[in-house]
């Protein structure tokens, strides 16, 4: 089953109310998807040289400051953070790997749900409106957002096998469907060194496009390759830095509708996610082909 929804804003006037627009779509897919529910917004963007991290434990009451700063002094620079209830989100003056391995060493029961220059990873289980109360969704800002209710069918109902899936560096990924050769990709993609957290068939399309951008490949190559590579239904919605993308297999059996107005662009499992959306009347309304994908990306800065 599971909800897909993502809206990305064509204007930066518009930043302001990204979060209060996309929690009514988010809540229109519950039906989809009660078991847990997540999001991945983008803004807030930090400066070249900086990483920003998202983190996560069951624990409301975690000593995020005790860790932060455990951390600053163990990387020696300079370090921002804020708590977000059972989440935090870390901006440091390092690069990703020096913070990933002072993470594991300090603190290795926290999980990273995300990690880039803009990205944020907020999920957990409960229903979407649950979910959305819980990080404060309705007040956020941001240029685009992804998210997704997921109503399990792989694996089991737990905070790591919610989506979105994080896939590179302000990368993630979201999916409706099932992949019939999620073991056997799985074994390969670990000989190649990808590593897993979950049984989830979602993580190894994740981790599929992970190994094939570290080959090199372009967003638009690594998503034609899973066409041929990933045998199943799917739906994705892939996050980027600058904006998202669409693309459904070549069968198409997984709902899935676009919406376009000089103001945005959305896109979701089901109409009724767009119908609050303002302008939705007059917006072009198609269903994504078979196969096709879609992008919508602002100009890098």
């Amino acid at each position: 089953m599971c909800g897909i929804v993502g809206l990305y804003l064509k204007k930066p006037a518009l930043e302001a109310q990204l979060g209060k627009l996309f929690e009514p779509m988010l809540q229109a897919m519950t039906d989809r998807g009660p078991d847990s529910a997540g999001f991945a917004i983008y803004g807030d963007e930090v400066a070249d040289g900086w990483v920003k991290l998202t983190l996560q434990v069951a624990d409301i009451h975690y000593p995020w400051a005790a860790l932060m700063g455990q951390l600053e002094g163990r990387l020696g620079c300079s370090l921002d953070w804020f708590q977000n209830a059972s989440a935090a989100v870390l901006k440091v003056h390092t690069d990703e790997a020096s913070a990933r391995a002072a993470l594991a060493e300090l603190a290795p029961e926290v999980r990273i749900m995300s990690a880039g220059q803009s990205i944020e990873i907020l999920k957990g289980m409960g229903l979407p409106a649950e979910i959305s109360s819980r990080f404060g969704l309705a007040g956020m800002k941001g240029s685009h957002i992804i998210g997704h209710t997921r109503m399990a069918t792989e694996s089991a109902v737990t905070l790591e096998g919610s989506h979105p899936f994080s896939t590179g560096a302000d990368l993630c990924l979201v999916h409706n469907g099932s992949l019939s050769n999620h073991f056997r990709l799985r074994q390969a993609l670990k000989r190649e060194g990808i590593a897993f957290e979950t049984d989830n068939d979602t993580e190894v399309a994740a981790g599929y496009l992970t190994w094939r951008l570290q080959q090199g490949d372009t967003l638009a190559q690594a998503l034609d390759g899973a066409l041929e590579d990933l045998d199943g239904f799917f739906t994705f919605a892939i996050g980027t830095r600058n904006g998202f993308a669409v693309i459904r297999d070549p069968i198409a059996c997984k709902p899935a509708v676009l919406a376009e107005t000089d103001d945005y662009v959305a896109m979701a499992s089901e109409y009724q996610a767009l119908a609050s959306l303002p302008g939705i009347e007059n917006a072009k309304v198609w269903e994504p082909a078979p196969a096709t994908l879609y992008v919508w990306e602002r100009e890098s800065a």
